[in-house]
């Protein structure tokens, strides 16, 4: 793949993944008073699991001695990308609107600008502008009456989580083939929060089968985790971390005309100017450096 292809597909697979999850947030925050958080992940990734089986099981078992040569990259992989990240948003939803949330997660992406920077990569200057520019879109949306509760407080640790995990993935140790590393991290990640689904079970109890409980939990098993995390990881394997972060950028915008449409929250023309701001950053900050 020429890298003009690699690029496009990379930028197309980037903003699938951040449109997809921009749901799983409304879906959080649609959940919280009828599954508590880690049932919500745990069954979240257990339906991953089962919905990338049939093409990555196989895939993992042939390269199952590779895997275990690098059980510690795939175990904080796993542990920050499957385990935590999505459990402490789901805690945050608890009391925390959804377009809140994703505005929070913007912090990703500059958090991924300085884990890649440390790594050695230059971003150059009209990167650098861009994701400048996307930022104060964040910041003016913030400041703008963001609703804030304390659960709000779970999200930066969210987002250093998936922004570490962005990090790791551009340095996925060669040979390991991408649909069975997404398949091992899914079943790493649900085994971790074994214990937890355990506690949980025993103290708050299960929930109630229903349309309402078991359509959520399926986008966000199938789309959301399956599907999305495949179009990130492919994402940042072509145009890197930064690059795909800046796209990311357009979280919170889809998740507050998401969570206006689907849960009623509150949208004006403030928050729309805001959202224009930070289009046009990720349009300056995700071209090309030439």
């Amino acid at each position: 793949m020429g890298p003009g292809r690699a690029a496009v597909v990379g930028l197309a697979c980037a903003a699938l993944a951040t449109v997809v999850w921009s749901g799983s947030f409304v879906t959080s925050r649609g959940l919280h008073d009828t599954v508590p958080p880690v049932q919500h992940a745990f069954w979240r990734w257990v339906i991953a699991l089962l919905a990338v089986a049939p093409f990555g099981a196989r895939r993992a078992w042939r390269q199952r001695h590779l895997f275990w040569r690098h059980r510690g990259y795939v175990l904080l992989v796993s542990f920050l990308g499957v385990a935590v990240y999505n459990t402490l948003v789901n805690e945050a939803g608890l009391t925390t609107p959804a377009a809140t949330m994703g505005m929070v997660m913007a912090a990703s992406p500059v958090l991924m600008a300085v884990f890649d920077r440390l790594g050695g990569e230059r971003l150059g200057l009209r990167r650098t502008t861009g994701l400048l520019l996307a930022c104060a879109g964040v910041a003016l949306l913030v400041g703008g009456g963001a609703d804030f509760s304390a659960g709000a407080l779970w999200m930066p640790a969210a987002a250093c989580c998936f922004a570490g995990y962005s990090a790791l993935l551009r340095r996925r140790p060669a040979g390991l083939d991408g649909t069975a590393f997404l398949f091992t991290t899914f079943l790493a990640g649900a085994v971790l929060l074994l214990p937890a689904q355990a506690v949980s079970l025993t103290v708050q109890g299960g929930f109630r089968l229903a349309a309402g409980t078991v359509l959520p939990l399926l986008y966000v098993g199938v789309v959301s985790s399956a599907l999305a995390f495949f179009a990130w990881n492919k994402a940042v394997a072509l145009i890197g971390a930064t690059r795909a972060g800046i796209v990311y950028y357009l979280q919170p915008v889809c998740v507050a005309l998401l969570s206006w449409a689907v849960l009623g929250e509150h949208t004006g023309w403030p928050q729309l100017l805001c959202f224009a701001l930070v289009l046009a950053g990720v349009v300056l900050g995700a071209g090309s450096r030439r």
